[in-house]
């Protein structure tokens, strides 16, 4: 069947993709021009430039390619390593699962260290692993950041504590699809090598633009590394840089100058007051959700997830149906749950370009939806409490001032 379209704006409340700001939409509402032209280089450069800011590096080097989140996830294996190695990937859900499908799929002998679905990757089975690998036949260390999939935030700078305490030369790769521009994310202080995300997360851009950026050390792994890339091939991409025009193919004309107007905004809010809003918009949502008397699917507050939060139902009730008429009833886009937390969890992502009454909005949709469904909850608690926490700490917006 056709849908129609609802009154009003559909509320956007899964972990990605997320809204789109009105000025980002204004700028990449503009035709086609040719790449090779002055201006796509004179921008592109500057983008290259910005965008090392958001992974705090001075030494990095980004590359944009016009693909996914799972794209530079490739990108980030295939120009590191080669066939056979042997790394090491925490499995903590559905996200971090699919990357290491890819790692296995791509030839790669992959160290799995499991954990129960809303816990945090086991570092001290990491800390294991590197003490008895005293040959140095770990090759890289694989984790995601922030798993969307049950809320669940890890510890990036304990990551490289560990790697240094044993002096372990393996890379340090990491997914922050979920993470970066939302969660403090610091690619220089905690050593990270490959470190990469997703034009349709925090970043608050259409699908379509995988962010990488890598590390003088990943630069030099790459000139060894031999794993098959094409597409995906940072030395295509650095002789471009070096002519001074950037693009191996045709990039996204639209995306770069979305991504021009998504950095300028969150530059004018100032990068530091973008995590302290999400992590704002984080512990409103926990208070909201321990207000109506449900669990976290996180297991333990050094996990919790400050743009996500995979909410438990009872046993009674099918999440999928929570979902289903948040979006049937109310125009309320939310998160299902996935793989082995199907049906148990619904996901209210809360990242983006997003304020605190978006956020209240939501919880208010929320509660309606779980009376619905035969949960007894009691309308208006959850928002009361993320109401009262929000009140007495949001800041004037800091550009007017």
């Amino acid at each position: 069947m056709d849908y129609v379209y609802g009154p009003g704006k559909n509320h956007l409340f899964v972990p990605g993709p997320v809204n789109i700001p009105e000025q980002v939409l204004r700028a990449m509402n503009r035709n086609n021009e040719d790449y090779r032209s002055p201006a796509v280089p004179a921008l592109t450069k500057t983008l290259l430039e910005d965008v090392k800011k958001i992974f705090k590096t001075t030494s990095g080097t980004p590359f944009l390619f016009p693909t996914t989140g799972t794209g530079a996830w490739e990108s980030a294996l295939t120009n590191t390593l080669s066939p056979g190695d042997r790394i090491v990937s925490f499995l903590i859900g559905q996200f971090s699962l699919l990357w290491i499908d890819q790692q296995q799929r791509l030839n790669f002998k992959v160290d799995v260290i499991e954990s129960d679905w809303g816990e945090g990757a086991k570092l001290d089975v990491l800390a294991s692993k590197l003490a008895a690998d005293t040959e140095h036949t770990i090759k890289a260390v694989c984790i995601v950041h922030n798993e969307t999939a049950t809320g669940v935030t890890n510890d990036l700078s304990l990551v490289r504590r560990i790697l240094d305490e044993y002096r372990h030369p393996a890379l340090f790769l990491v997914d922050g699809v979920s993470s970066i521009c939302a969660l403090d994310f610091r690619m220089d202080d905690w050593g990270v090598d490959v470190a990469l995300t997703g034009s349709q997360k925090a970043l608050s851009l259409p699908t379509g633009m995988g962010i990488v950026c890598a590390s003088p050390r990943a630069l030099e792994a790459s000139k060894t590394a031999k794993s098959l890339r094409v597409f995906f091939d940072w030395k295509d991409y650095l002789k471009f840089y070096n002519l001074g025009t950037y693009w191996p193919y045709t990039p996204s004309i639209q995306l770069l100058y979305g991504l021009r107007a998504a950095l300028d905004l969150i530059f004018e809010e100032g990068l530091e007051n973008v995590i302290a809003r999400h992590r704002r918009l984080g512990q409103a949502t926990r208070l909201a959700v321990e207000a109506w008397g449900l669990k976290n699917c996180t297991q333990k507050e050094e996990w919790f997830s400050d743009t996500v939060t995979a909410v438990l139902v009872p046993p009674y009730i099918d999440s999928s149906e929570i979902v289903r008429r948040a979006w049937k009833r109310y125009n309320l886009s939310l998160g299902l749950g996935l793989n082995k937390v199907a049906g148990k969890v619904f996901r209210i992502g809360h990242l983006g370009n997003l304020n605190e009454l978006q956020l209240l909005g939501c919880l208010a949709g929320v509660e309606m939806i779980l009376k619905d469904v035969g949960y007894p909850v009691k309308l208006g608690s959850g928002v009361a409490a993320a109401s009262a926490y929000l009140q007495n700490n949001i800041p004037l917006i800091p550009s007017r001032i």
